[in-house]
């Protein structure tokens, strides 16, 4: 008796949350992935036709849409080739003994913190054809480095990731920090008395000890590398020329400015299944270098 008391009260506490959940998240889910099979133009009055996979067809023959997973990867190959080594050394100084590393926490975070727009408004103003950063080059003699940064195709994709980059090493501070404060000092204590210290340190311990913490970064960053939008629709709106589209600027697109709600929610079911297969994926490679470590 007493037992099925305790369960009704786990029950009674989290029904609340689940309903929350429901409304806000899967049913939402299932109402896109529902439309996604319909042409629309988002106007109530007007119903629905069914199509089946025509969305699906006409959103995997788009040279866009490859162009847009193509930026993906350079979000998703930066995330590993600079925020990762940025922000694990930014931890490991803020979770060292140096002077004023409460003061260096606060100030990697800062940028995780601002709004997303203010900081893409920020940037779009610095990165203009005559904005701080080619005014910088010109005094010092660099002016064959000026470029219109966010103008010219060929760079401007990667010019919006170093952006995205520099927003995200706070917040990867912080989970690679947690993983650091997470490991028993007396390790650390023991590998000194081998003769483990500085680069051995981190090399021995530090980073086999962090497995989960590592694999926690990993799936987030391809789960937000999918479905960025914020700092690309304030900085460029996806162009030039479509140059920095992603999915999530499609998704726009196609649904408020060209009110083919029908493909919008195509690109969307997309990007939820992409995200819940590379989660999936990720876990299973992860968990299975762990085992065999």
């Amino acid at each position: 008796m007493y037992g099925r008391r305790i369960y009704w009260t786990i029950g009674g506490f989290l029904l609340p949350v689940f309903v929350l959940y429901t409304f806000v998240f899967i049913l939402p889910v299932v109402q896109t992935a529902y439309q996604s099979f319909f042409s629309w133009n988002g106007i109530h009055s007007v119903p629905m036709k069914y199509v089946g996979l025509d969305n699906y067809d006409e959103m995997f023959r788009s040279e866009e849409f490859y162009r847009a997973l193509r930026n993906v990867g350079v979000f998703i190959a930066a995330s590993f080739v600079l925020i990762l080594p940025v922000a694990f050394a930014m931890a490991l100084a803020v979770t060292s003994k140096m002077r004023g590393r409460r003061f260096f926490k606060v100030a990697y975070f800062i940028p995780s913190i601002l709004p997303l727009a203010s900081v893409g408004l920020m940037w779009q103003f610095l990165l203009k054809g005559d904005g701080l950063v080619n005014s910088l080059l010109g005094m010092v003699g660099l002016s064959s480095w000026q470029h219109e940064w966010l103008g010219e195709p060929s760079i401007a994709i990667y010019v919006v990731v170093v952006v995205n980059a520099w927003i995200s090493f706070g917040i990867n501070m912080i989970i690679f920090s947690s993983g650091i404060v997470a490991i028993p000092e007396d390790l650390y204590e023991a590998a000194a008395l081998e003769g483990a210290v500085g680069w051995k340190r981190v090399r021995y311990i530090t980073i086999p000890l962090m497995k989960e913490t590592f694999k926690v970064f990993s799936v987030l960053s391809v789960t937000q590398s999918l479905r960025v939008f914020a700092q690309i629709f304030v900085m460029t709106g996806g162009g030039p020329n479509g140059a920095t589209d992603v999915p999530t600027t499609m998704l726009y697109n196609q649904s408020f400015k060209y009110n083919n709600f029908g493909l919008g929610n195509s690109i969307g079911t997309f990007i939820i299944v992409a995200g819940f297969l590379a989660t999936i994926l990720l876990n299973k490679l992860m968990n299975g270098k762990a085992g065999r470590a």
